[in-house]
């Protein structure tokens, strides 16, 4: 007589579906709508590990690589540091850059004199006293070059100090040196001054 109606029961497919409500939640929008529960946000924020159109995502991600390439090159163009990468970054080694496109150094005259005596070398292959001269002469370079790039260091590094502090210096020796052994018209970044000559204060 008690007895309950067994059809009032709620059924486990009467449950509501936890992505469902999250939607409806998320379709009322408002203020003034309840207060989701935790199964229910959670369900809401999930989002796929791998995206259902694999081709269009690996195109807009190449397309975004590309991008961010162009902008990087165009700012080792321009001088924009927002974009040039790490290692170019900062009023340091901005100074380095500027102090070493002032200068004439031997190290950027280095490549296209190597390039004469290896074809000497191979013109006077057959007389091996010219050949023995050339290579010594070509050490020779090799050295002064050396010589020179450790004097430039020696005076940019009492410039970065003066400026910078003491800490200054750390990292940008090998930095500067490099830049010193590129020719002027392939350094990236790009000289600011078309000249030498032009010093940083």
């Amino acid at each position: 007589m008690f007895s309950r109606n067994k059809s009032s029961a709620p059924s486990s497919n009467d449950a509501p579906d936890p992505v469902a409500a999250a939607a409806e939640i998320e379709k009322a929008g408002g203020k003034g709508r309840p207060t989701p529960k935790r199964k229910v946000a959670e369900a809401a924020n999930k989002r796929p590990l791998v995206p259902s159109d694999r081709k269009s995502a690996a195109k807009t991600a190449r397309q975004q690589q590309r991008d961010a390439r162009d902008r990087q090159f165009q700012a080792m163009q321009t001088g924009d540091e927002r974009y040039m990468p790490a290692r170019d970054k900062g009023p340091v080694k901005r100074y380095v850059r500027e102090y070493v496109d002032a200068r004439w150094n031997l190290g950027e005259f280095f490549l296209p004199v190597a390039l004469v005596f290896i074809v000497l070398t191979f013109v006077f292959n057959q007389n091996l006293n010219m050949a023995t001269i050339i290579i010594f002469v070509l050490y020779g370079i090799v050295l002064i070059t050396i010589i020179d790039a450790f004097i430039m260091w020696r005076s940019l590094k009492k410039r970065l100090i003066a400026k910078f502090g003491p800490s200054a210096p750390k990292g940008n020796a090998m930095y500067a040196v490099m830049r010193a052994f590129q020719l002027r018209r392939a350094r990236l970044p790009k000289p600011m001054h078309k000249k030498h000559g032009t010093f940083p204060e």
